[in-house]
C-alpha cells in the first residue's frame, strides 16, 4: 500500500514538473515590425517617412542629421546642479552648484498650494469617537 502512494506521488510530481504555470509573453509569438522599410535603391526610411543614415539616424534633403542637439553648447555656463549641496560619496563632499528654481509666477500665483496655508493638527478641530464602538456590541440575531 505504501508503494502505491509513494508511486503515485511520484507520478504526480513528474506530471507537474512537466508543466508551465506562467503565461507565455506575446512578444514571444509575434515579432513586430521594424521601425523603417528599406527602398528599392536602398535607401532606409522610416515609419514617419524621414531618410535615414547609415547609423540609423534622420537626415534631412541635403544629408544632414535632423534633431540632434549638442548637450554640451546648449547647457554652456549653466550652474543649476540637480544634486548641490548632496554629499556626493565617491568624490568625498558635497555637489556644487544650485537647485534651478522655478521661473517668477510658475505655480505661486493666488489659490496655490504654495501660498496657501495648510492646517496643523493643532489647528484640526478634534474628532469625537464612535460610540458605540464594533468592539462592544452585541452581534444582530441569527449571525454566526
Amino acid at each position: 500500500m505504501a508503494a502505491r502512494k509513494l508511486f503515485a506521488a511520484t507520478l504526480g510530481g513528474l506530471a507537474l514538473a512537466g508543466c508551465d504555470p506562467l503565461p507565455k509573453p506575446l512578444y514571444t509569438e509575434v515579432t513586430p515590425p521594424a521601425s523603417y522599410r528599406t527602398e528599392q535603391d536602398g535607401t532606409r526610411v522610416d515609419n514617419e517617412g524621414y531618410l535615414l543614415d547609415a547609423q540609423g539616424y534622420r537626415v534631412n534633403k541635403s544629408g544632414q542629421r535632423i534633431g540632434m542637439v549638442d548637450v554640451q553648447a546648449k547647457t554652456a555656463g549653466d550652474k543649476s546642479n540637480a544634486v548641490a549641496g548632496y554629499w556626493i560619496s565617491s568624490t568625498g563632499e558635497k555637489a556644487p552648484g544650485s537647485v534651478a528654481s522655478p521661473s517668477e509666477g510658475a505655480g505661486g500665483g493666488p489659490g496655490s498650494i504654495m501660498n496657501s496655508t495648510l492646517p496643523t493638527p493643532a489647528t484640526m478641530p478634534q474628532q469625537t469617537p464612535i460610540s458605540p464602538t464594533p468592539g462592544n456590541v452585541a452581534p444582530p440575531p441569527g449571525y454566526r
